[in-house]
């Protein structure tokens, strides 16, 4: 595991470093109503990849700003999120919990 990756990594029972996964919410800056949930081992990169358009899914609506982000040691945890936040139940939490700062996202 690499110098930088270390400083964020958790220690497992047997004292293994393990890296984060993690579970982002995104919103479009120049369209508040467009957003996008995701999952990355690097968040740093995944958000810079996103913003320079390097994600089809993403590009046409950037620049794009962190609203959320979940950290998680298990992956599959991590993965299983991820899936909660865009089902329809995940969508209302998410729309009253982390965009209730946000005016008109419908």
């Amino acid at each position: 595991m690499n110098p930088e990756r270390a400083k964020h990594a958790l220690r497992s029972p047997t004292g293994e470093a393990r890296a984060f996964c993690y579970v982002y919410v995104l919103r479009s800056i120049n369209q508040p109503d467009q957003t996008y949930i995701g999952f990355s081992r690097d968040l740093r990169e995944r958000f810079h990849r996103h913003n320079q358009g390097d994600s089809p899914h993403t590009a046409k609506f950037r620049p794009w700003e962190l609203v959320s982000y979940f950290a998680f040691s298990s992956k599959e945890t991590a993965i299983a999120f991820e899936n909660y936040l865009k089902s329809h139940s995940g969508k209302t939490f998410a729309k009253k919990s982390l965009f209730s700062q946000f005016r008109n996202l419908e």
